[in-house]
């Protein structure tokens, strides 16, 4: 690992190092919704992300945080204020991913006093890389047993900052925190030609912790295994367990922290060589209520099994090499006595490659899945016990999906595994 990702890695987990922001530009109508007599308030901006797909590390070099009351302000519009990070600051995203750990993955950015008021508007300002190739942004390959930095093109965006869709108030001398969901996966764009470009794909989150916490029996923990939670089959937030030895009572440990209220999730737990888990009907009541589903006296275990592939190509057309492709294998469960309806979940998904041609736009993909049927439970007293009663029929069949921004998702349902499905996209 070279000297920058060690120095990043110091920056996470132990409370993060909090950066005192740089108020610049707090005129115009950034005093816009503060009265006779209003106070200042805070703003806290901090950074997290989800597990990524194929890559050993992500990093981004974070050089400011920008909001604006006008949605519709340029980057060179009056009234912007700003957290400055002096020196900017490279952070690998993928040590944000694990919430039991110290300072629960955030990094924290830093925070500014701010005039009360409306906002709209914030921007996150990434150094690019100058020609400089590997010097701000860059990854590093899972699959690369040299571990060599690979540069990410950046575009021109990350100068003028990447615009997020927020609102948020600042109240009369009260403090207000954004977290910033950066999506490691989704934004990495592998090209064609080799090389890859960043697209971030960023969220503001809940920053108030609730969700759902437990624990997998740390016999799994070598197997790369991944907590979701799902609605409808979509993924909601996902994290992986503590993998710190022992001793070390968070070991094994997930936590899927900042979660929507007032809604019912299914978590999924899935690893390599393993059946999947679901524990259905996961309630999250509120911003602080955190939902225990295992413990670590009774920790989920996954039955072995076999895996085998789908395997396919996607086409895009018109053709680009700018936009990623994603493939998504999707499992309908069987309606149970003690569990219905029946829950879809996403087993896994994962980025298309591009394929080395003149062509652009042709993308190959390996889904590698369990052919074991899943286990399925209801949420309900501890200890939940996932059982494979009635999902024998589902064993290794799955929905496979491909989608690309700008294109129509395609779909094929009740696809066997060991199976080759190609697909067609067009907008």
């Amino acid at each position: 690992m070279n000297k920058r990702a060690g120095q990043s890695k110091q920056l996470t987990w132990m409370m993060g190092l909090l950066l005192t922001g740089l108020v610049a530009g707090c005129g115009g109508d950034g005093g816009s919704g503060s009265g006779a007599g209003a106070q200042a308030g805070v703003l806290g901006v901090s950074l997290t992300d989800a597990p990524a797909c194929g890559f050993d590390e992500v990093n981004v070099t974070v050089r400011k945080v920008r909001v604006h009351q006008s949605d519709s302000a340029n980057e060179n519009a009056a009234g912007w204020s700003e957290i400055t990070l002096n020196p900017s600051r490279t952070i690998n995203l993928l040590n944000l991913n694990d919430p039991t750990q110290p300072n629960f993955a955030l990094d924290n950015l830093g925070e500014t006093s701010l005039p009360s008021g409306h906002y709209t508007q914030v921007r996150l300002v990434l150094e690019d890389n100058n020609g400089n190739q590997s010097n701000a942004n860059w990854v590093v390959l899972s699959a690369d047993s040299t571990k060599t930095p690979v540069p990410l093109e950046t575009p021109s965006a990350i100068r003028s900052g990447i615009k997020l869709i927020n609102q948020f108030d600042v109240p009369s001398g009260q403090r207000v925190d954004l977290l910033l969901d950066f999506d490691a996966c989704k934004s990495i764009v592998q090209r064609g030609n080799g090389t890859y470009a960043l697209k971030p794909v960023i969220k503001v989150i809940p920053y108030v912790l609730n969700g759902i916490d437990g624990f997998v029996d740390t016999a799994l923990l070598g197997s790369h295994v991944v907590v979701s939670a799902q609605v409808n089959g979509e993924i909601v937030r996902a994290t992986v367990p503590n993998t710190n030895l022992a001793p070390n009572p968070n070991r094994g440990k997930f936590f899927l922290a900042r979660l929507p209220e007032g809604v019912n999730y299914n978590v999924v737990i899935t690893a390599d060589n393993h059946a999947t888990a679901v524990i259905a009907g996961v309630p999250v009541a509120n911003s602080t209520s955190i939902t225990s589903i295992s413990t670590s006296t009774t920790p989920f275990t996954l039955p072995a099994s076999t895996a085998q592939d789908i395997t396919g190509t996607v086409t895009l057309n018109p053709a680009t090499d700018e936009e990623a492709v994603f493939i998504t294998a999707k499992q309908v469960l069987n309606t149970t006595a003690t569990v219905n309806p029946a829950p879809t979940v996403t087993v896994k998904s994962l980025a298309a490659t591009p394929l080395p041609s003149a062509q652009t736009g042709d993308f190959s993909y390996i889904l590698t899945l369990p052919t074991g049927a899943p286990s399925l439970a209801p949420y309900g007293p501890l200890p939940i016990t996932p059982v494979t009663t009635g999902q024998s029929g589902v064993a290794g069949l799955y929905i496979v999906q491909a989608a690309a921004t700008g294109y129509t998702t395609q779909l094929f349902p009740n696809i066997a595994t060991g199976t080759i499905r190609n697909f067609d996209l067009i907008p």
